[in-house]
């Protein structure tokens, strides 16, 4: 029977991930209490004792701005921690799930991003998902490494959350609407991080399936839009009953310490070929307000 570790059981996709892995073997889900991502060697320590047969690392240092006066704790967390578990996890006979983030990219390109193309973050945030990225695919292990964008959940702190207590405090709001992405529910990359894992588990040679399958892909919801246009469709739901009047931005006008991608657009198109499909991102964000 496969062992699940999954990290950052409080976290949006970590929430998530306990009730997708349900029936797909032992879950062992920690906090940062019992699995600290900035102690290395209490990473080393848990994974030696639960002997996992998968690791599950949603956990990350998620403070954007914050990241750009914290570096070291950013990278430690980000880019050192997911290399300490891979080399844990070589040495088990592990594989590893790992989440990456469109912060890996400049935003500069013209159109969705694929895995194939070239990095250049812009953000100390970007530049440890990165490292971390790095890290897992140079220990050599069975591994899948899934970048995401602009998550958002009913749990934790997120855009969708904030703008609902916004509109409950506030009569008008300024969002942002020169920067483009697909909102992604935390439910959604649960639900496929747990069909991939069940893909795995049925075919007859769990090695083969790795070594056909490994790699890196971008999980995304399908179309995009902006912050503005996020904004307006969260407003737009029934249960808002209090509908501030918003007020499109630029990015320049909200100055904030860490800059941003213009374009976090990612083409999931590999994952949905090779995996399974992926909703659209307003009819996600409907499902998860109902």
């Amino acid at each position: 029977m496969s062992r699940i570790l999954i990290t950052g059981k409080t976290g949006q996709v970590g929430y998530e991930l306990q009730r997708s892995l349900q029936g797909l073997g032992e879950i062992i889900a920690l906090d940062r209490s019992q699995m600290d991502l900035a102690d290395l060697d209490q990473i080393r320590d848990v994974i030696r004792r639960v002997k996992p047969t998968l690791i599950v690392n949603p956990a990350a240092y998620t403070a954007v701005d914050k990241a750009e006066s914290e570096p070291e704790l950013a990278m430690r967390i980000n880019g050192e921690a997911p290399g300490v578990m891979a080399e844990e996890a070589k040495k088990l006979g592990a594989a590893m799930i790992h989440y990456s983030t469109d912060y890996v990219f400049d935003g500069s390109k013209d159109g969705p991003y694929t895995e194939a193309d070239p990095t250049c973050p812009v953000n100390v945030y970007g530049s440890s998902k990165l490292a971390g990225e790095q890290a897992i695919q140079a220990a050599g292990i069975p591994h899948l490494i899934l970048r995401t964008s602009w998550v958002y959940s009913t749990h934790g702190k997120n855009f969708l959350l904030t703008m609902l207590r916004l509109a409950r405090e506030r009569d008008e709001l300024s969002i942002v609407s020169d920067q483009f992405g697909a909102p992604t529910w935390s439910r959604t990359i649960a639900d496929t991080t747990a069909h991939i894992v069940a893909q795995s588990l049925v075919h007859p040679d769990q090695q083969a399936w790795w070594s056909e399958h490994a790699g890196l892909y971008h999980l995304t919801a399908q179309g995009k839009t902006t912050w503005f246009g996020f904004t307006e469709a969260i407003m737009g739901h029934p249960s808002v009953t209090k509908k501030p009047q918003l007020k499109p931005i630029l990015a320049k006008d909200y100055p904030v310490p860490a800059k941003r991608p213009t374009n976090s657009q990612l083409s999931s198109r590999l994952l949905m070929d090779t995996f399974c499909g992926l909703p659209q991102w307003a009819d996600a964000l409907a499902l998860c307000q109902d």
